[in-house]
């Protein structure tokens, strides 16, 4: 590199694990320029091959390097090529920086407790020789490794996170999929208030400023005098105005699913939604031993196996680490993942032990694993369609948001999808809460009209689990 960036306000120099992580990343800097070490480049190389979805951002990460040096000389590329990719047609994609190579050895500044010998180390040094070279221009170190950052600042060099793929800036603002109703809304909204009943379902239109806050299949409740619990089906935004339907109450003996009940409010909106044909795509926040998984079950064989809504289910999870090989087990793809599958194992024992499910429930639901339920890996469902199935995606946290896009197009017609996770509990390198997969269809997922989300909050294990859960 033979010349500064001509007055940018920041230089970024990027660490091989954001191009990995977000091959589009070249382009969401806006005006600033880019800089890439050569090492960057060599560990692009080495991560190229395999079908892994870290090889594929590898691969996409260098056509879109390719096409931006299509016919550039020498002089141009030290100069700093424009960040302008016509493949990118894209509004959100709209970058005026430059992206800089290193086309030279730069003196290392690095102290002696830092030897350039590792590639973590190499990039420090270069970006630390920027600073030096170019005194007025903020140089800023980004990478999605921890620790390199620690050791930037140890040094003194600015780092920052790889902030584009997060969906909001704190966990705390992710939408629970329900609101509680302040004690003066029929006073505010029941005033002009209409109610029918059809089929047997009891409908409310409502008017009032709290309509604007709602979203679609989102759960409202109210306690006290004249309760109300009931979920948003209509929302009219310029007259204020909503339809909301009173919910289905699983909570009580007569009305139970595969012989399971809600214990809880979240439980009882989440078989709700579960048990909707109307509802395409659900999604189930929760921390262990919430009920999703046991709940999410418990529908799919009520929909499966008794109203035949679908024609079997689809079990699935990822295989930490993400994209690898399942590896060398001998068997068949169902048998491979058997080993991944001890929540499945578990709440099918529950499912076919429960009493409402009667001999002939028990006994289908022994047998179901070799004929309704089907256990897939996530490495083998690129390019699959499936129709009129039931598709669990559990441990969802630990997707990307490529990845759950991936996933959640694979559903063709009268196909439902469920996803469930924990975000306290990610197990993929580099996703933290707010850029999990799951966190990113949860937010995308709230205006459509076929989908809906519940927060699980209470623990329904034992009086054991509970306890662990609130003291350990």
């Amino acid at each position: 590199m033979s010349a500064a960036p001509a007055d940018p306000k920041r230089l970024f120099v990027l660490d091989t694990n954001v191009l990995m992580h977000d091959p589009t990343a070249l382009f969401r800097f806006k005006e600033h320029d880019i800089f890439l070490p050569m090492v960057v480049l060599e560990e692009l190389d080495r991560g190229k091959k395999g079908v892994s979805e870290v090889a594929r951002n590898v691969r996409q990460v260098s056509r879109f390097i390719d096409e931006l040096m299509s016919d550039a000389t020498h002089e141009q590329i030290a100069a700093g090529l424009p960040l302008q990719a016509e493949s990118l047609s894209e509004s959100t994609f709209a970058p005026s920086g430059r992206l800089f190579f290193q086309t030279r050895n730069l003196a290392s500044s690095l102290p002696d407790s830092l030897p350039g010998t590792t590639p973590d180390n190499d990039i420090l040094a270069t970006a630390q020789a920027l600073k030096t070279e170019w005194p007025g221009i903020p140089v800023t170190l980004v990478s999605k490794d921890i620790n390199l950052r620690i050791k930037a600042a140890v040094i003194g060099l600015h780092a920052e996170d790889y902030y584009n793929d997060q969906v909001l800036d704190d966990v705390s603002l992710l939408f629970s999929g329900m609101t509680e109703l302040p004690a003066d809304f029929w006073d505010t909204h029941g005033q002009t208030m209409d109610s029918w009943q059809e089929s047997g379902r009891t409908y409310y239109r409502v008017t009032g400023p709290l309509v604007s806050e709602w979203q679609p299949n989102q759960f409202v409740y109210r306690e006290g005098e004249n309760p109300l619990s009931a979920i948003v089906l209509e929302i009219d935004q310029p007259n204020e105005s909503a339809v909301i339907e009173l919910v289905d109450d699983y909570m009580t003996p007569r009305h139970s699913v595969w012989g399971i009940n809600a214990r809880n409010r979240e439980q009882n909106y989440a078989l709700n939604l579960l048990m909707d044909p109307e509802v395409d795509f659900v999604s189930l926040l929760g921390a262990a031993g919430t009920g999703k998984t046991l709940l999410a079950l418990a529908a799919g064989l009520a929909q499966t196996l008794e109203d035949n809504t679908y024609k079997e289910i689809i079990m699935t999870r990822v295989t930490v680490p993400v994209g690898e090989d399942i590896g060398f087990l001998p068997g068949t793809e169902e048998e491979k993942m058997t080993p991944w599958m001890g929540a499945l194992m578990d709440n099918l024992e529950v499912l076919a032990k429960s009493e409402g499910a009667g001999d002939w429930g028990r006994a289908a639901t022994n047998d179901v694993l070799t004929s309704r339920i089907k256990i897939r890996s996530l490495n083998f469902m690129r390019g699959r369609t499936f129709l009129s199935r039931y598709i669990i995606l559990d441990e969802a946290q630990n997707l990307t948001s490529k990845q759950m896009k991936t996933l959640i197009t694979r559903a063709g017609p009268g196909t439902k999808v469920v996803a469930l996770g924990n975000i306290a509990q990610i197990d993929t390198p580099y996703l933290t809460e707010t850029s999990s997969g799951l966190t990113y269809v949860v937010d995308r997922f709230r205006n459509w009209t076929h989908s809906g989300h519940i927060t699980l909050t209470r623990g329904e294990r034992s009086r054991l689990a509970d306890y662990a859960s609130n003291h350990l």
